[in-house]
């Protein structure tokens, strides 16, 4: 006994030394060791100490918007588990395959598997009427499915009315029960309201989760629908005739997504009808162009090039819809089939240059309007912004990336051991020379870098480890950055 006893004794003072001369020693170790310690006091975690440097950074500007018209796309969204959805319609798990426009529900089945491989949000038109109706019987009947208020308009709306001080009009194809659950403080011109809701049904699933072959990355949603009011933009005319009457510091424009399904001769014709419209109220007021996600090159060409984009003030969008647009345009990086995890930092900066270099008023003597670009993303978000033309980014950034993470997990506030950061802690100012050598500093979470007469705002997302609800995140990131966004009034041409 005594052996074992001067073993334990010998064992514990080696230890003992150890641990004073080295203090990192893991705590699960000591815990075992027959001997007191002083307990160690842990350092806070990255997300401790960047959700808490948040606060400090989140400002609101000098100049506050008082009131915000959004529009035009709005819906009720039918939220339901894909994949159990998708069983309940007799599919069977397969290949994943893209399709621009969905037909079938083996469309349907195949378009879902090939962007939960890759863990990326995508929105389809489903052509066939009574197949759609019947699907969307079936999700609003399947256990645990949800009713919110959908439509990035209305979901942009939504958000913007969380703040007391905005008057927000809103202006789409709003239904009964669209508009029994939109907030009190939403006008909406009688001329929007309508006797029947469109929906949208929106599949979501979760990181880890698995059909046949195919398992999610992460947690994101396909949403799909057969939605005409909004498919052709039809309260277009009448939210601009509103713009009159309600006199609004700032416009916020979305839906244009929505078109590409009716076909190329009406997305044609009403694509110039939108910009007459958009024509009318830009001299006025700044317009911010909310982007969804797309697949016709063409139909994006046209948006970025001799019609909608150089006439809006800002866009928001996220790492689909900034490489598609790369792509339709033959811009930087646009060999790209997909990011491939976490979109490089320098890659999307380059994007971002080059549509302000090429769409927007990086040139001081361009006639275009576009100076500023909210990119979204899991990890991180990006402002870029044309100098001399906005402020308070520093705040608007970290404004959308803190919602990001707190509505993501259902909370009224960060907590700091439900979320991860996934962001890279170094990284490159470009993807190619020359390039500078970034960091992302914890207590001070926004890193800045210029190209040319271009300002970028990077700020890392503390991504939530079990989110809620992902619909809706890339809405709620872009009012937030606009809320916390203050235009700047020397502005040439507003």
């Amino acid at each position: 006994m005594w052996q074992k006893a001067t073993a334990v004794a010998l064992l514990a003072f080696a230890v003992g030394y150890f641990y004073h001369s080295n203090p990192d020693l893991p705590e699960q170790v000591l815990q075992y060791l027959p001997f007191p310690h002083a307990p160690t006091q842990r350092e806070p975690s990255l997300e401790h100490v960047i959700s808490t440097a948040w606060e400090a950074l989140i400002t609101v500007p000098a100049q506050q918007w008082g009131r915000v018209a959004v529009g035009v796309n709005a819906c009720v969204d039918v939220v339901v588990s894909g994949i159990g959805l998708l069983q309940a319609l007799a599919e069977d798990p397969g290949p994943g395959h893209d399709h621009e426009v969905l037909h079938s529900k083996k469309d349907l089945k195949e378009a879902f598997i090939h962007y939960m491989e890759r863990g990326s949000a995508a929105e389809r038109f489903f052509t066939d009427k009574e197949v759609f109706q019947r699907i969307a019987q079936a999700a609003a009947e399947y256990p645990g499915a949800q009713l919110y208020v959908g439509g990035n308009a209305a979901l942009i709306g939504q958000k913007l009315a969380t703040y007391p001080q905005l008057m927000v009009l809103l202006c789409g194809p709003v239904g009964p029960k669209l508009h029994e659950m939109l907030d009190e403080q939403i006008i909406v011109p009688p001329e929007s309201l309508q006797e029947t809701d469109e929906f949208h049904l929106i599949l979501e699933y979760k990181a880890g989760e698995q059909w046949g072959a195919a398992r999610a990355p992460q947690a994101n949603r396909f949403i799909f629908s057969h939605d005409v009011s909004n498919g052709e933009m039809s309260t277009l005319e009448t939210f601009v005739a509103s713009l009159d009457e309600f006199e609004p510091d700032l416009v916020v424009l979305s839906g244009l997504h929505m078109m590409e399904g009716q076909g190329r001769q009406m997305w044609e014709r009403r694509l110039k009808e939108a910009v007459a419209a958009i024509s009318d109220v830009r001299n006025a007021v700044p317009v911010h162009l909310e982007l969804a996600s797309m697949t016709d090159k063409d139909y994006m060409n046209s948006i970025m090039q001799e019609q909608v984009m150089p006439i809006v003030a800002s866009i928001g969008l996220n790492e689909q819809e900034l490489l598609f647009l790369s792509q339709a345009g033959a811009g930087p990086h646009a060999e790209l089939s997909s990011w491939g995890g976490i979109p490089e930092v320098g890659r999307v900066s380059d994007i971002l240059l080059w549509v302000l270099e090429r769409h927007g008023r990086s040139d001081p003597e361009s006639e275009a309007d576009l100076t500023r670009i909210h990119f979204h993303t899991l990890a991180y978000h990006v402002l870029a912004t044309v100098d001399g033309h906005w402020a308070n980014q520093v705040a608007a950034v970290a404004a959308g990336a803190r919602v990001a993470s707190i509505q993501a997990c259902g909370l009224q506030k960060i907590d700091a051991s439900k979320v991860a950061l996934r962001a890279p802690l170094e990284f490159h100012s470009s993807h190619s020379e020359p390039r500078e050598k970034l960091f992302i500093n914890p207590a001070k979470p926004v890193t800045i870098w210029n190209r040319g007469n271009v300002t970028f705002h990077l700020a890392p997302v503390l991504v939530c480890k079990q989110p809620l609800r992902t619909v809706g995140l890339g809405d709620a990131i872009s009012a937030e950055g606009l809320i916390y966004s203050e235009l700047r009034p020397s502005r040439p041409s507003l």
